[in-house]
């Protein structure tokens, strides 16, 4: 199953076709994804009888991010190993948790603002949770998916680690459509192997990023037990698994995204993002 957010309506892709949810199902759901993943399972019984027979095209820029307005979006940093090699940092012996703020999402193409600074790419696998997961064996933790999309993790590396203690990673990664999202929310089954997919991002055509999501030194099933260990995940929330090498910070020298410049991501089987890179006005 894919899902799409259609002009800020919940939709099902079929055959490359858009069923708008709400309507197909006479009410029964609404164009809300907040509201679908409440009711998760319910919704994954009746889209199993849903036919592409009314959908509708569609263009690509009608296309928003396929999540609703989460309670908790957490971010895993140093989940690949040849990330963590290239950052010069040991391989961590539990997951690296911070966040993003919500309102930072935006959708998977169109022009994204930079703020002054260094801003840096990273490609990643995004997850929404489905149903409820609290102290959720590993074994488990695939039963709380609803559903995986491109992610980008975007970052003002100057504000990151700007002194005296360069713990501003939260409010560095959550600049205005520092959270690009898309195209589609893809359910686990759609997947051969969920936990192996090809993965990266290139700057105008030229690859800076690629790699295989079975290269996670903390797979999903494994941040899902992690984290609900801790605190519940609620339906909706979001977790960004980490990015592999190939970021701006670690070139030698450094390289950062320049106005002008389209950044593409993608990840086998959810599809690709494309943005332009525009400048911003410097802070008074």
């Amino acid at each position: 199953m894919r899902l799409i957010n259609l002009n800020n309506r919940l939709a099902l892709e079929i055959d490359g076709r858009a069923v708008d949810v709400e309507r197909a199902s006479k009410g029964m759901f609404s164009a809300e994804f907040q509201d679908t993943f409440e009711r998760w399972d319910d919704f994954r019984l009746w889209a199993r009888y849903v036919d592409g027979v009314n959908g509708v095209q569609f263009q690509p820029d009608e296309l928003g991010a396929p999540v609703g307005i989460p309670r908790q979006v957490f971010a895993i940093g140093l989940n690949y190993r040849g990330h963590a090699e290239e950052t010069g940092l040991d391989i961590p012996d539990t997951p690296m948790v911070f966040t993003k703020f919500a309102s930072c999402i935006t959708g998977p193409y169109g022009d994204i603002t930079m703020p002054p600074g260094a801003v840096d790419w990273e490609a990643e696998l995004v997850v929404v949770i489905g149903p409820r997961a609290e102290r959720v064996p590993v074994a488990q933790g695939w039963d709380h998916v609803a559903g995986l999309t491109v992610g980008q993790d975007l970052s003002e590396r100057n504000l990151q680690v700007k002194p005296p203690a360069p713990q501003q990673f939260s409010l560095a990664k959550s600049y205005p459509g520092f959270a690009p999202m898309g195209p589609a929310l893809v359910t686990p089954d759609e997947f051969a192997h969920p936990d192996d997919l090809e993965i990266g991002c290139s700057i105008d055509d030229h690859p800076v990023q690629h790699a295989r999501t079975s290269d996670l030194i903390f797979p999903i099933a494994e941040l899902i037990s992690y984290l609900s260990g801790i605190l519940p995940l609620l339906p909706g929330d979001l977790i960004f698994t980490g990015t592999p090498a190939g970021v701006g910070f670690a070139h030698t020298p450094p390289r950062y995204l320049e106005p002008g410049e389209v950044l593409t991501t993608y990840i086998e089987g959810i599809g690709s993002m494309r943005h332009r890179m525009v400048a911003g006005q410097a802070q008074q």
